[in-house]
């Protein structure tokens, strides 16, 4: 990963990032607001959250929802509508699949069977703040992300959450506004 992008989400998080490999969503603003990480901590320690929303607007908006009671009402329509508990199941599989691919890629071993994979799922709203960095990393893939998401507006309206550390670099790239190609950072 290019230094100036692993500077701008050490700025997003206030810390250096742990266990970074990758941009998994750039801001329209340009700055990434979603990383990937490894399911290992360089150490070793368990990091079963795959996907982690960095951009402090973005997690400030979804706090609002989280304090305004969000979850608890996306959980009582699981039991409703099994449709939605469908698609809810599906998003959790498919982050499962993605966290074990990931940790074969950057050469760690998976979690074991059983480990929760993020947000609550697939029984219950948890953190948002998952499921919506879960839906920006892989678009249409988490039904309650993507709610999150839409319900928070735009929180990239007034620019970026953070300044480039590095200069006025546009730290996006064209040809590809989601993010660059998975590259590992080991």
């Amino acid at each position: 990963m290019d230094p100036s992008t692993e500077a701008v989400v050490a700025a997003q998080l206030g810390r250096p990032p742990r266990g970074l490999r990758r941009v998994a969503h750039t801001c329209p603003c340009g700055r990434p607001d979603v990383v990937e990480t490894a399911p290992r901590l360089p150490d070793g320690t368990p990091f079963p959250t795959l996907y982690y929303l960095t951009c402090p607007l973005a997690a400030a908006a979804i706090s609002r929802l989280e304090a305004a009671g969000l979850m608890r009402t996306m959980t009582a329509r699981l039991a409703d509508d099994p449709g939605l508990r469908a698609a809810y199941d599906a998003a959790h599989q498919d982050y499962l699949t993605r966290r074990r691919d990931a940790a074969l890629a950057a050469g760690v071993a998976p979690l074991p069977d059983g480990t929760q994979t993020a947000g609550g799922m697939p029984d219950r709203v948890k953190c948002l703040h998952a499921l919506v960095a879960h839906e920006l990393a892989v678009p249409g893939s988490n039904p309650f992300g993507r709610e999150a998401a839409e319900a928070a507006g735009s929180w990239w309206a007034e620019g970026p959450c953070v300044s480039d550390p590095t200069g006025p670099t546009d730290l996006a790239d064209p040809a590809n506004p989601t993010g660059p190609a998975e590259e590992d950072v080991r």
